[in-house]
């Protein structure tokens, strides 16, 4: 009698195990915590930004995201989400500068833009690269800025994913340059020969440089 009641009770813990390694529901993955500091310098929150995009804050499904590079390219490109994150990751602090007069230092982490373009033969024509967001934004930047500079295509920001409020999947880390020109929710890259393009605030009256040391204005 023992004997078969230990035998029924080892069944049912095997049944358990099976059931529960069968059934058992996926891990959820959790964001890591803000980093406050990096190297001893004080960085500013994920929340200390103004919402002043043009149609609020975008909400991209990932899953049927891509990114493409095209124009004069010998070949178009169609990068998903993990094809980008693949790439070699790089860290840096750098403070984004608004025409409205705040400023937010960040360390932003992503992949560097040239890496990204290196998926496409460029054209000898081409010295422009045009950025367009999901949101129907665009700018423009000379193409040398790219290779003379370390510019990152940022996916995240003081160690966690960009929250949609700041761009993602991707924003553009643009160094030196006002605001306007850190373009979010990144979804396509246009290689042109169009060096007076002027994106959605270069079309208003700002300036196509977008450099910190000029005014804004034209």
């Amino acid at each position: 009698m023992k004997i078969g009641i230990v035998i029924f009770i080892i069944v049912i813990g095997v049944l358990g195990i099976i059931t529960y390694s069968t059934f058992k529901p996926d891990a959820i993955e959790l964001q890591g915590v803000e980093v406050q500091d990096y190297q001893g310098e004080r960085l500013d929150s994920v929340n200390d930004f103004r919402e002043n995009s043009i149609k609020g804050p975008q909400y991209i499904d990932i899953e049927d995201y891509d990114l493409e590079i095209f124009g004069l390219v010998d070949n178009t490109k169609v990068l998903s989400y993990d094809d980008v994150l693949d790439k070699q990751a790089y860290e840096k602090v750098v403070q984004l500068n608004c025409v409205e007069g705040w400023s937010a230092k960040i360390l932003w982490k992503g992949v560097l833009v040239r890496d990204v373009l290196d998926e496409v033969n460029i054209s000898d024509y081409a010295n422009t690269i045009i950025f367009y967001a999901y949101d129907g934004y665009s700018t423009a930047f000379p193409l040398d800025y790219f290779y003379n500079n370390d510019i990152i295509l940022a996916y995240e920001m003081n160690g966690v994913t960009l929250p949609a409020e700041r761009g993602f999947p991707f924003q553009l880390v643009a160094e030196d340059r006002w605001g306007y020109k850190w373009i979010k929710w990144i979804t396509d890259i246009e290689i042109s020969s169009n060096e007076s393009y002027e994106g959605f605030w270069e079309s208003r009256g700002y300036s196509n440089t977008g450099n910190l040391n000029e005014s804004f204005f034209k």
